[in-house]
């Protein structure tokens, strides 16, 4: 569920078919990439596969978050591509769109097509270098910490 929460606020697209204009409310990048709509999203999703756990308990409170943040890191990635007219965090409050200062990602092309191609390839590469090698020198620190700390005890 949670690669689902990560993915799911592009299935916003769809709106290009709809006649939905990019820079609408429910346009891409718009209330779908937002800190509310993750937050919403987080708590049906407890409510729909987590029904046994009391929504006030501790488990309840750890599952929301962790898909808070599953949802909200896909508007935070993509507030650092290249290319776009932002990112809609606010919305429905203030749908101005925003940029990370740091913009270092390569933005990917829409549509299937158009991803399996040269710019989908630099896409790829991009997101490699700035956010699969960043985790993974997590992963690996992390691993040789815990091994650490247990060769401690």
């Amino acid at each position: 569920l949670g690669i689902i929460c990560a993915i799911f606020p592009d299935a916003d697209v769809i709106g290009f078919q709809l006649g939905i204009s990019y820079s609408h409310f429910f346009g891409h990048r718009g209330f779908s990439h937002s800190l509310i709509f993750a937050l919403l999203m987080a708590i049906l999703i407890k409510l729909l596969f987590y029904r046994k756990l009391k929504l006030g308990s501790k488990s309840s409170f750890i599952l929301i978050i962790y898909f808070f943040l599953c949802m909200a890191s896909h508007g935070m990635l993509d507030a650092l591509t290249t290319g776009g007219l932002g990112i809609a965090f606010f919305s429905p409050f203030d749908n101005q769109r925003y940029f990370f200062p740091l913009r270092i990602i390569q933005v990917s092309p829409i549509g299937a097509k158009a991803f399996f191609s040269d710019a989908g390839i630099k896409v790829i590469t991009s997101e490699l270098k700035w956010i699969g090698l960043p985790c993974l020198c997590i992963i690996i620190i992390s691993w040789i910490y815990s091994r650490s700390e247990k060769e401690l005890t």
